[in-house]
């Protein structure tokens, strides 16, 4: 009972703490005039200010570190206690997120190059494998399980810098990046929760809690009225390393032996399902197109549907619905098939989607052609 008050009232404490800086920054992001100006890539016709990702970082900080604090003063410490792997664990991951929140700040300010954001992204996953977080196991992907350490620890710094920009991508319409995180750190607040590791649970809970206030603003804010706002590179890239942590330790083997099918990976990786096969088939169209697949392009998931006729509201909505899917299938066949088999499921029904996403888009420009002529 005391950890579900602790969690509740770190959640709680971390939307207030949301709710007083947020309109802060949007009064500041008017008077000095820092938008996020429209062009031809983007849905929105106003300018907006993007820096709602500033408040992200400090709140987490504040509202996680606050209910630690209290639960040392207060209550004996326990087994699930902050234990001193657990400390040096956050120290690197605090120092990571202040490295990416900086460069995404200045990315908002004045602009950063693709080469020097990936770089600061190596380095900070570079220092969650020094925190002990890489991948061990792959869960019986491929029938691997044990991988060894110069497998493992490349892998995990090229999934930090996976997932990260998978976020950063995909934020292009009103609460879809912050949507779709809410669903993945809700997911894995009640995992970690359920797996007795309170203090990963506060994470995902007081990250929960900041974005809650944002996705308000996001989604049902007035641009016209000034009451829009934006996370910018200063939020996603957060969002994105915070995941990225929670995944990763949900999916080493400090809890299933590395010669057996670990689960929480498979539940893990659905929670970013949707942005990480978007990646991939934006970066492939790219490739086909002999286009730099790191420049932008209109070819996202969203924009997609957008073509086929549907409002930007409705646009948001399908995607979440999709990532909710994905969780659920995934949660019920993780213990029932085989992780390999559930992941070439997964490709094939995300496949059978665009296909039909495909068949929208063109009947959709057919009736406009028809309309047109009339």
């Amino acid at each position: 009972m005391r950890i579900i008050l602790l969690l509740s009232f770190s959640f709680f404490l971390s939307i207030l703490f949301g709710m007083v800086i947020i309109p802060r920054i949007l009064v500041i992001s008017h008077k000095k005039r820092l938008y996020d100006i429209p062009d031809s890539r983007k849905v929105h016709t106003t300018p907006v200010p993007r820096l709602g990702g500033l408040s992200f970082f400090p709140v987490i900080l504040m509202s996680m570190f606050l209910m630690v604090g209290f639960r040392l003063y207060f209550w004996d410490m326990g087994s699930s206690s902050l234990s001193f792997h657990m400390l040096y664990e956050y120290l690197f991951l605090f120092v990571g997120m202040t490295l990416l929140y900086l460069v995404g700040v200045c990315d908002d300010l004045v602009g950063v190059g693709y080469r020097h954001k990936f770089v600061v992204q190596v380095i900070a996953a570079l220092l969650l494998i020094l925190s002990g977080n890489w991948f061990d196991s792959l869960g019986g992907l491929f029938g691997v399980y044990s991988v060894p350490a110069w497998i493992g620890m490349p892998l995990t710094v090229f999934a930090v810098v996976y997932i990260t920009n998978a976020i950063n991508l995909i934020d292009g319409i009103d609460g879809l990046a912050s949507g779709l995180c809410c669903i993945a750190l809700s997911v894995l607040s009640v995992i970690f929760y359920l797996c007795g590791q309170y203090v990963y649970a506060l994470l995902a809970i007081c990250t929960l809690g900041v974005l809650m206030p944002f996705w308000c603003y996001n989604v049902f804010g007035n641009a016209n009225r000034g009451h829009k706002l934006f996370m910018g590179d200063a939020g996603s890239l957060t969002l994105g390393y915070v995941i990225s942590f929670l995944i990763i330790h949900l999916s080493v083997t400090n809890q299933v032996s590395p010669e057996l099918p670990n689960p929480y990976m498979v539940i893990a990786f659905s929670t970013v399902l949707v942005p990480l096969l978007d990646v991939i088939r934006v970066v492939l169209h790219r490739l086909r197109e002999h286009k730099n697949p790191f420049l932008p392009d209109k070819n996202h998931f969203h924009h997609k549907l957008l073509r086929t006729g549907m409002r930007v509201r409705m646009v948001m909505v399908t995607i979440l619905s999709v990532s909710v899917f994905f969780i659920t299938l995934n949660l019920l066949l993780t213990k029932r098939i085989n992780i390999t088999y559930l992941l070439f499921l997964n490709l094939f029904l995300w496949s059978l989607l665009h296909l039909s996403i495909n068949r929208l888009i063109t009947r959709n420009r057919e009736r406009r052609e028809r309309e047109e002529a009339k």
